[in-house]
């Protein structure tokens, strides 16, 4: 099962970096407009399967603007 979504998110990567290489060519507004609409739905599904894969968010801690009690030896 894992194996398949990583096989998934190689998938979508490669298809990221050609519509990628493909903006960087001379291209017609309409064939420019249909390729960013195309990498923007990649990028997408890329973030929902690889937030579905790995489901850990790891937040920073808020700063506490309390001074930390001095430690006693």
């Amino acid at each position: 099962m894992i194996d398949e979504k990583f096989a998934l998110l190689r998938t979508h990567r490669n298809n990221i970096m050609r519509y990628r290489r493909l903006l960087n060519t001379k291209l017609t507004e309409c064939e420019r407009q249909f390729i960013e609409r195309r990498l923007s739905e990649e990028r997408s599904a890329m973030e929902k399967l690889a937030a579905s894969t790995f489901p850990l968010a790891f937040q920073i801690p808020a700063k506490s603007t309390e001074t930390p009690a001095p430690e006693t030896i």
